[in-house]
């Protein structure tokens, strides 16, 4: 239009602050091909080099271990990846550089991360003792009963967190060395009422597991039944504590194996080990004692304070089974 107004190519290319070439070149192409095709003329790009099969074969490598695939290896690097993309000698090769590659697997969801182990447990009912533990901890909340020991607790500094002026953090002095012996907490959970207790003794014993069971026992003195859930350490099998719990009607809900997670007061030691351990220096052990006392106390108090169930979810997490099973959370109806 400022062509057909009898304006200069040097003024229009001011008018519209551009180049003069690129003017007399719009100003021919409309010469030439009329309105319509006065646009500019791009191309369509470069062809895509990586099509969606390739992209799904770079995921399914990426997510296998080499030496699954004949590699002298135990994980990829990105240049180990690509390589192997590109000189595999499989149907498929995908050249692909290692920037692209990494954008591909963010993409992906695809990360770099540790390993993690987990042992299966080998008990031959295993999948009985955990349909009996869900089937006590859904239909008896309230006449169910946790137990195991939390330690060793021992009389050194432990590294904690606090809050700190910055470049300035609470220090503890650096004595690790062990003198007091170690203790071990007897700890008693009632599903239910959502309350924790239990006693400090020195050693693991079939006498202090005995003396535990009778205090839970002792928890619901109408004697109607009640159901315990506990692990397989020899201390908790033996004939007198048999005996005494058939006697009192006291049924013994044992973990399969290799299976602490399934036993629901494990997910309360989580807040024991951040709140009472971490970041204490206890001069001894009576001292130590009482402060996990206290805390118990508050907990009790205090059992759906929201840090609590932090600790406790966070702690169930580290503790539950590779494969996803949320066995020993506490029911709903007794969360209410």
């Amino acid at each position: 239009m400022a062509s057909a107004s009898g304006n200069t190519v040097p003024a229009i290319a001011r008018l519209v602050q551009g180049d003069e070439d690129a003017v007399r070149e719009v100003i021919h192409r409309f010469q030439r091909d009329g309105p319509g095709l006065s646009g500019p003329q791009w191309a369509g790009g470069r062809p895509r080099r990586i099509s969606p099969e390739d992209e799904a074969f770079i995921v399914a490598t990426a997510n296998t271990r080499p030496q699954a695939l004949g590699q002298p290896f135990t994980r990829w690097s990105l240049r180990k990846l690509a390589d192997y993309l590109a000189h595999n000698r499989g149907p498929r090769r995908v050249a692909i550089g290692r920037e692209r590659l990494r954008e591909l697997l963010h993409r992906h969801d695809i990360t770099f991360q540790r390993t993690k182990t987990w042992k299966e447990t080998n008990d031959p009912h295993a999948e009985a003792k955990l349909a009996r533990i869900e089937e006590v901890t859904t239909a008896f909340p309230d006449r169910v009963f946790a137990f195991d020991e939390f330690g060793p607790l021992t009389i050194r500094p432990h590294a904690g967190t606090s809050w700190a002026p910055a470049g300035h953090p609470d220090r503890l002095p650096g004595n690790y060395h062990k003198l007091h012996g170690v203790r071990q907490f007897h700890a008693c959970y009632s599903v239910g009422d959502d309350i924790m207790w239990g006693v400090v003794r020195r050693r693991k014993s079939a006498a202090n597991t005995l003396a535990a069971l009778k205090s839970i026992r002792a928890a619901r003195p109408d004697g109607a039944p009640v159901y315990v859930i506990l692990d397989n350490l020899s201390a908790h099998k033996g004939k007198a504590i048999q005996a005494w719990a058939a006697r009192n009607r006291v049924e013994l809900c044992f973990t399969p194996t290799y299976s602490s997670w399934a036993n629901p007061i494990e997910a309360h030691f989580g807040p024991l080990r951040m709140f009472v351990v971490a970041g204490s220096n206890h001069p001894n052990h009576p001292v130590a004692t009482q402060a996990l006392h206290d805390y118990l106390r508050w907990r009790n108090a205090n059992a759906r304070h929201p840090d609590v169930l932090a600790a406790q979810r966070r702690e169930r997490a580290r503790v539950r089974s590779e494969r996803q099973r949320r066995w020993g959370q506490t029911a709903a109806k007794a969360a209410a």
